[in-house]
């Protein structure tokens, strides 16, 4: 993996799903899908949507569960802007108390539509921490160590100050299957 770039395995920034901050998220839901249309190299449909704000520079991500908290106002009450839940450690009973506590997904789930064109990106979108930018000529065995102490599914590529593409966990993931498939024949 050492002889192997992030350039080599990133997703270019324009065939990347990106909207305005100003978008809605059922503006962003549309350009992920004519970004998973349109990006058919890959057997892994796109899983985020870049988010860019003045002269087109991308300040954030939105993630699949970015959307769906989005969609469920309540989860603000019980996480952070930009935290998470714990991975591990929540029972399913506890869970389930949750949802009855705050009424989590009480609204009838056909008024989605309506809800995800009234929400806009800029009140739910991720910004990226510093240990998910990586640079284009960085080796692979680096950024697979960035992905994995840091819990990502992307690295955003740079070049300069310049993000040029993304780098997938999944496409990460296919080399090295690939790779230990091919080399690893008994």
């Amino acid at each position: 993996m050492k002889t192997m770039t992030v350039e080599e395995l990133m997703v270019p920034l324009a065939e990347y799903a990106t909207v305005s901050s100003e978008a809605t998220l059922y503006d962003a839901v549309k350009a992920l899908e004519k970004a998973q249309q349109d990006y058919n190299k890959s057997l892994y449909p796109h899983r985020a949507i870049l988010v860019y704000g003045e002269n087109k520079k991308i300040i954030g991500k939105i993630s699949q569960l970015d959307i769906l908290r989005a969609l469920e106002p309540q989860y603000d009450q019980m996480i952070e802007k930009g935290g998470s839940l714990a991975r591990f450690g929540f029972s399913l009973k506890f869970q389930k108390s949750m949802i009855d506590q705050f009424k989590l997904w009480d609204e009838p789930f056909n008024d989605i539509c309506e809800k995800a064109a009234k929400i806009k990106v800029q009140d739910f979108f991720y910004t990226p921490s510093q240990g998910e930018y990586v640079k284009m000529g960085v080796t692979l065995d680096e950024a697979i160590h960035q992905l994995v102490m840091g819990h990502h599914q992307s690295l955003l590529v740079t070049k300069g100050d310049e993000i040029v593409g993304v780098l997938r966990l999944t496409d990460v993931f296919m080399a090295v299957f690939d790779a230990v498939m091919t080399t690893c024949k008994t």
